[in-house]
This record gives C-alpha cells, sequence and structure tokens, in this order.
C-alpha cells in the first residue's frame, strides 16, 4: 500500500515524479504530494483524492529543482485529506518525508516530542517520524534517519531528502517494499519498478533493515549498524507495455482477456508429457524431502487464500498428504504447531503481503520448511523463502486479481501434479492431468468468447443489493471468489457460501429479489448441486447458473445459464471464475464506479 518514488539526477522531477506516480496509483490513491528541492529550498504540494487532482492543483506551474520525492497514500493514520497527504516535513521545511507502513509506537513518541515543543499538523505517524528526524539531524541526513529508525516500531518503508544535502536521496526499509533504480547520472528510490521502468530496467532491492543512500552518481547500501552492503543488481525483464492499458477501457478487463496467455506463460515449459508429471525450476526440494513432509500448510490473504483453498483439495486429492488453509493475519497470532516435517507455502500476487510475510517467518521460527508461490520476481516473499513458484503472468495493475488467481490455482495444480506422481499418482493419471492443462487456455479463450451472455445478466442485475453464490467441492472457493470480486468493484453485498450450507441459515435471505449465482458443472457433486437448486427455486429465488457445454437438464429451473467447455474437476474452477469476473465487471461498469481503484482498497497490501 502507498506508493514512493524518488528521484535525484539532472533533469526537472516533478514531472518525472508525477508520471512514475501514475504507475503507483494501484497501491493507494487517497491523496497524492511531491517535494522538489532547488536551491536550498523544498516546496511540498499535495492534495487529497486521486493524483489528478494534485495535477489540477499544480497545473502548469511545477515546482523547480532536480532532487525531489512523491507519494501516493492508502490511509492508516488519519482521514484522507490534504493535511494528512504526504509528504510530510520536520515543521522546519527542511526534511521531508513519504512512508509506506505503520509506525506502531508514533502515539509515544510524538508526546515525547511534544514536550520539547515540536508542533504536529497532521494525525499522521509519519509527521513524527519526520520531526523526529529533524530533532535528531547533526550534520548527517543518514545518521539521522538511522538514529530515528532504531527509535520507531513497525513497518515502513521511507525515503527522506533534506535542504541541508541538496541531490541526496536517504532510504530505508523494513516490512515494506523499496528498491533503488540503477540510472545513468540519476538514481531513483521506488516502491516498484514499474514506476520507473521506462528510464531503467537495473534495480537493487533493498532487505528489511537496509539503508540506501542515493545521489544522481552512486548509491550506497548499508544496514543499520552501517555496514557496507554489497547488492546485485538485477534487471527487469518484463516490458512497457505490460502495465499500459492497451487500447482496453480498464486495467481490469485487460488482464481478465490476457488469461490464455498469463495461463500459458505459467504452463510454459513445465508439463512432462511422458512422464504424466510437472517441472519446477525454483522448488529446489528433493523428491525425498518433499516425501518427508507429512502435513502442507498454505496460508495467504483475499483472492489468494481462495485459489489456496483450491490448492488444498487438490493437493489432498492427488497427493493423498495432509493439508490446510490459513488466513495468514490469524496464523501467527495464535500457536501454530509446526516442526520440520511441515511445509509452509506463502501465495501472494505481490509477493509483499505483510501479513503473508509475517506467517512465513513465523513458520521458519518455529522450525517449518518455506516456499512462496509469487508472481513478482525479486519480491520480499520470494526473497523470504526456501525455494518457490513463480506466476510469470505478468504485472496486474488492476485491484481486484484477476489473471494471478488463475495463474494461483495452475501453480497449485502444477505443485499438486508434482507431489501426486511422488506419491498417488499413476502415470496414466498424470497424462490425463497433463493433457487437461494443455487444453486450458483455448478453452478459456473459447469462455471469454462468450461475455456477450455475461453482458445481458449484468443489465438484468445492475440494480440488485444482494447476491449469493453458491458452490460445491473445487467450486466452492470459487463461490467465495465470485462474490469477493463482486463485492470489491460494485460495492454490492455479496456472499459465497458452500451450496449446503444454505440451508444452515442464508436460505432465510431467499427471495424472489435475490439472483443466486450457481457453480453447478457436470462434475462429481453435480448431482448435489442439482438439488440444491431446486430448494432455491422453491423460495423464489432467481437463479443464476454455470454448466459445462451441452447440459440441458436443468432447462426449464436456472433463469439464467452460462456454459463453460467440459475438464477434469480439479479444473474447473479455472473455467467457472471467468464468468464471475466478467459479470464483476460489467455490473461495476454498468452501476458506473471506478473498476480498477475501488474505493477504501489497494493492491499490495503491505501493513497488518
Amino acid at each position: 500500500m502507498c506508493g514512493i518514488v524518488a528521484y535525484t539526477g539532472t533533469r526537472q522531477a516533478a514531472p518525472l515524479i508525477l508520471a512514475a506516480l501514475k504507475k503507483l496509483e494501484y497501491r493507494g490513491y487517497d491523496s497524492g504530494g511531491l517535494a522538489v528541492m532547488s536551491d536550498g529550498v523544498i516546496t511540498v504540494e499535495k492534495q487529497a483524492g486521486k493524483l489528478r487532482a494534485l495535477e489540477e492543483h499544480l497545473g502548469d506551474e511545477l515546482p523547480q529543482g532536480v532532487t525531489g520525492l512523491g507519494h501516493t497514500r492508502w490511509a492508516t493514520h488519519g482521514a484522507p485529506n490534504r493535511t494528512n497527504a504526504h509528504p510530510h516535513t520536520d515543521g522546519t521545511g527542511t526534511i521531508v518525508v513519504v512512508h509506506n507502513g505503520i509506525f506502531e509506537n508514533f502515539a509515544v513518541v510524538r508526546e515525547l516530542l511534544s514536550e520539547k515543543g515540536h508542533e504536529f499538523l497532521s494525525e499522521t505517524d509519519t509527521e513524527v517520524f519526520a520531526h523526529l528526524v529533524g530533532e535528531l539531524y547533526s550534520g548527517s541526513l543518514e545518521g539521522a534517519v538511522v538514529g530515528a529508525l532504531r527509535q520507531m516500531e513497525g513497518a515502513y518503508g521511507v525515503a527522506v531528502i533534506s535542504s541541508h544535502e541538496p541531490g541526496t536521496i536517504v532510504a530505508a526499509r523494513r516490512g515494506s517494499p523499496l528498491l533503488v533504480c540503477v540510472g545513468e547520472g540519476e538514481n531513483w528510490v521506488t516502491s516498484d519498478a514499474a514506476a520507473t521502468l521506462e528510464h531503467s530496467r537495473s534495480v537493487v532491492y533493498l532487505d528489511d533493515g537496509e539503508v540506501a543512500v542515493v545521489t544522481p552518481d552512486e548509491y550506497r547500501i548499508t544496514d543499520l549498524d552501517s555496514t557496507r552492503l554489497e547488492k546485485t543488481i538485477a534487471t527487469v525483464d518484463w516490458d512497457l507495455s505490460e502495465i499500459e492499458r492497451g487500447g482496453y477501457e480498464h486495467f481490469m478487463l485487460k488482464e481478465i482477456m490476457e488469461q490464455p496467455e498469463s495461463i500459458s506463460d505459467t504452463l510454459r515449459g513445465r508439463l512432462l508429457e511422458e512422464e504424466g508429471g510437472a517441472r519446477l525450476g525454483g522448488l529446489h526440494f528433493s523428491d525425498e524431502e518433499l516425501l518427508s513432509f507429512e502435513r502442507i500448510v498454505l496460508t495467504a490473504c483475499g483472492t489468494s487464500w481462495h485459489a489456496a483453498l483450491i490448492g488444498e483439495y487438490m493437493i489432498e486429492e492427488l497427493a493423498q498428504i495432509p493439508t490446510e488453509v490459513e488466513y495468514a493475519s490469524e496464523f501467527r497470532y495464535r500457536s501454530p504447531v509446526l516442526n520440520d516435517k511441515t511445509l509452509v507455502i506463502g501465495i501472494s500476487q505481490s509477493g509483499e503481503t505483510a501479513d503473508t510475510l509475517a506467517a512465513l517467518k513465523e513458520a521458519r521460527a518455529r522450525g517449518a520448511r518455506t516456499m512462496g508461490i509469487v508472481n513478482v520476481v525479486g519480491s520480499s516473499i520470494a526473497r523470504e523463502v526456501e525455494c518457490g513458484v513463480y506466476l510469470h503472468s505478468g504485472p496486474e495493475i488492476g485491484v481486484a486479481s484477476t489473471k494471478a488467481f488463475t495463474s494461483q490455482i495452475v501453480a497449485l495444480t502444477l505443485l499438486s501434479l508434482k507431489l501426486g506422481r511422488l506419491t498417488n499418482l499413476s502415470v496414466l493419471q498424470g497424462r490425463e492431468l497433463v493433457q487437461a492443462l494443455r487444453r486450458i487456455p483455448g478453452q478459456v479463450r473459447e469462455v471469454l468468447g462468450r461475455a456477450d451472455r455475461v453482458e445481458s445478466i449484468a443489465e438484468e442485475f445492475k440494480d440488485s443489493t444482494n447476491f449469493l453464490y453458491l458452490g460445491r467441492g473445487y467450486n466452492f472457493p470459487v463461490a467465495l471468489e465470485g462474490a469477493l470480486k463482486l463485492k470489491e468493484i460494485s460495492y454490492i453485498h455479496a456472499e459465497g457460501y458452500p451450496a449446503a450450507e444454505m440451508k444452515h441459515g442464508p436460505i432465510a435471505l431467499i427471495d424472489e429479489k435475490m439472483p443466486v449465482v450457481f457453480m453447478a458443472p457436470r462434475d462429481a457433486v453435480y448431482s448435489k448441486i442439482a438439488s440444491n437448486i431446486q430448494e432455491v427455486k422453491a423460495r423464489g429465488g432467481r437463479v443464476i447458473a454455470l454448466v459445462t457445454d451441452g447440459n440441458d437438464d436443468l432447462d426449464g429451473l436456472v433463469d439464467y445459464k452460462i456454459t463453460i467447455p467440459e475438464t477434469l474437476d480439479p479444473l474447473t474452477p479455472l473455467l467457472c471464475v471467468l464468468p464471475l469476473q466478467m459479470l464483476a465487471y460489467q455490473i461495476a461498469v454498468k452501476r458506473g464506479t471506478d473498476v480498477d481503484q475501488p474505493r477504501n482498497l489497494a493492491k499490495s497490501v503491505t501493513v497488518e
């Protein structure tokens, strides 16, 4: 959450920072601001609302200077208004800070600084940190920042400039992503390489407890004890076009339509036809180590948690290894029973989800082995775990995850196949699954080609106030995901439920005004789902059903039917979820909401 950009070089900083912030607005869009240094004076400009409000405020009169920083905010401390917007100063205007994360002890520090005569304008923890840096400054910005960080508790990604040291940026991270983008005669600090990709593909990722001192011609990385660290320069290998809309009205629509390609990219080079197995290059555990695991724990948040539920079903069916799914946000606050026979797998699109990262650290501290399933190369989770699987699904900019979700399911299928072939799955069964996976990208393209049917249903139900999504088996998590998508972007209340559990409460909600979406592919639990549909129709509910091509059994019973191609049971979620993504998208568009930047949300959740 929150986007950070800082620049030092020879070009005018303000237009560069504004352009970079636009690429980070998915990380937060409650307010935005920038600060630019020139001739020993730092000019700070900020506005509530999206970046366009800041641009309108600035007009053509951008502040001048070749060093500066900017921020787009997802509010934590204090309302999303101009006063609480970043950047924040130390009160004298000589030190300016932008910050992602939460300083948990800010109230105590604020009180101590107030006793020393400091006056605060905002409600934020960040302003307290800025004042503390100012209080500690005695000729070295780096020393003041490090000294302040030693007194603050919590997670942070910070970038600081001072009029005392023109051309210098001091940045540091703990639990919140930050990197140095290395240019020629100029350097950047940012929370996401997407912001600066057009300027340089060379990046240095900061790890927890590291500090970067950046000038136009060089950068230096140290720990909090000022020990110099040698860091590898990584190369960002995806194209700039991948973070542009490419003619689509919204990033979300673009990413929905990219799923044939993103799934193909996740599968590429990983299927073993003859062996009926999977090759996962990043999975550094030996077969013996994999066979030693007596239990698997999948931990994640939000959409990734739904993918984990599908993974639980697959691993237990295909590999017969006991598996459970944990909300990462709850996992480390109880006393999980873990040992070296437990494999804990963290799933996160960004690889920066704070709760998932913390859960993995807790797992390692308790002796468990760890791996990650992430999309972003070089992310915090990727560097924390022992090994993992990259999704290779390309940047996902829309806040509501779509293509990353299906790629996570594919990655979990590959892992289940790998484990299954070591334990429970025959060559013939493995080959059948491999062949079905090869057909999936084409089947996904086929389902997406039926969007007109979904749009007509969206038109019918765009003014509904409640939705119920029901599924069983592999498609119960899809019901959860479909409801989440609708909630996220259309602001319609929606709930996902196991279809049989409907009778234990939610059935009381059903009447002629309640649309109920059923996952009803012809799978192992199809007859049970058909009975649940009968129960809804008996109460007057309006049924939208996802059924397998050629299935006419439910005609006359359901009100609206959406068809998907036939596939193996474990792969049905990859096809069932697509109409639900489209339904949420179309309803949101028809209701006039901001599809890519829904209210109160942000893409990368880097606070607890």
